[in-house]
């Protein structure tokens, strides 16, 4: 019942929420302003994201009051110091200097409190490679990478809501399976309340995430597996590849980007329009169609772990297997000019 009304819950307000949000934004005139490397066209407000951020945090206090998880410190200060930064960033344009500090400051506070990564499952055997110390520093470029990443990819209409959907519903999946049903219940309010947030973001979107909801979401993502390691120890050395796996079509995009960059000389802190995702609206794509392929992308790699974990398949080869195929998805759709009026 407490599930049910959680999740249900966490979505309706997370709706309701950023219609308010958005009513008060145009007041306001808290608007995000097209420039040559946008890719709307009209004023739109931004900032809806602080709606998921309440909800998602209020339904953390919730699951670990009601069903007596361990409440995590180091996540929940981590969490609000992310998006205290992102939206006076949203508001002010906070330097990149600033932001990068409270990152680390907000990974630290997780590493400190909730561990870091050990160690991760090896494919060709059944061991464990050790990380040892080394992990804490994995662990924390891991976080901040990842807030970052999110914050990147936030760049069309649907795309950051949707892989937040899949994501979240993947985590939720996932920690139901390995007995840690409070984080379960967490996972699934945060896909709730990103649901309620896409129905205002899709294709064409009446408001924006902003820093504030792309950052918050996706320090959410990276301390996950964290979470689930906590609470299920002997589950630790897997979740470095779920933590991948889950938002692989987002590492990815930004990992090959960023190199990609890097070895033509650009200045990779700079913005920019050369993402795989942004390339494929330049070349004709719509926002929907591009979000449903790295929504579509992502449910094939989780949908692929959880059909190894009901069968014979050691998961670990369906995982590696399905984020080999996927990446040339996004690397031949950046490439290939499509007619607009074909797409649905």
């Amino acid at each position: 019942m407490l599930a049910a009304f959680l999740i249900i819950g966490s979505g309706i307000l997370t709706f309701l929420g950023v219609e308010v949000f958005r009513r008060w934004s145009l007041k306001r005139e808290l608007l995000d302003i097209p420039n040559e490397r946008s890719s709307h066209a009209r004023p739109t407000p931004r900032g809806g994201g602080l709606a998921i951020v309440v909800v998602v945090l209020a339904a953390y206090v919730v699951v670990a009051w009601f069903l007596q998880g361990e409440f995590s410190w180091g996540f929940f200060l981590g969490a609000a110091f992310v998006a205290l930064i992102s939206w006076l960033d949203d508001l002010y344009s906070i330097t990149f200097v600033w932001r990068f500090l409270v990152h680390c400051l907000a990974a630290a506070l997780v590493i400190a409190n909730l561990g870091y990564f050990n160690e991760i499952t090896l494919l060709t055997s059944s061991g464990t490679l050790t990380f040892g110390l080394f992990g804490i520093l994995l662990t924390g470029l891991w976080i901040v990478w990842v807030i970052n990443a999110y914050n990147f990819m936030d760049g069309i209409d649907g795309i950051a809501g949707l892989q937040a959907v899949v994501a979240f519903t993947g985590w939720a999946a996932a920690a139901w399976l390995m007995g840690a049903e409070a984080i379960a219940l967490f996972a699934g309010a945060g896909a709730a309340a990103s649901a309620g947030f896409l129905i205002h973001n899709w294709e064409p979107a009446k408001i924006f995430m902003g820093d504030v909801g792309s950052a918050f979401i996706g320090f959410t993502l990276a301390v996950l597996p964290l979470m689930v390691a906590w609470a299920v120890p002997m589950s630790a050395p897997d979740m470095p590849i779920l933590a991948i796996a889950f938002i692989w079509p987002f590492v990815f995009d930004t990992v090959i980007t960023f190199f990609r960059r890097l070895f033509r000389g650009e200045r990779v802190w700079t913005a920019h329009r050369t993402h795989l995702y942004q390339r494929m609206i330049i070349n004709g794509r719509s926002h929907k169609n591009v979000s449903k392929i790295y929504g579509g992308l992502s449910s094939i790699i989780i949908v692929a772990a959880f059909a190894a974990f009901f069968t014979e398949l050691p998961w670990k080869y369906a995982v590696y297997t399905a984020m080999a195929v996927t990446l040339a998805i996004p690397l031949f759709l950046a490439n290939k000019n499509v007619d607009p009026s074909h797409q649905k």
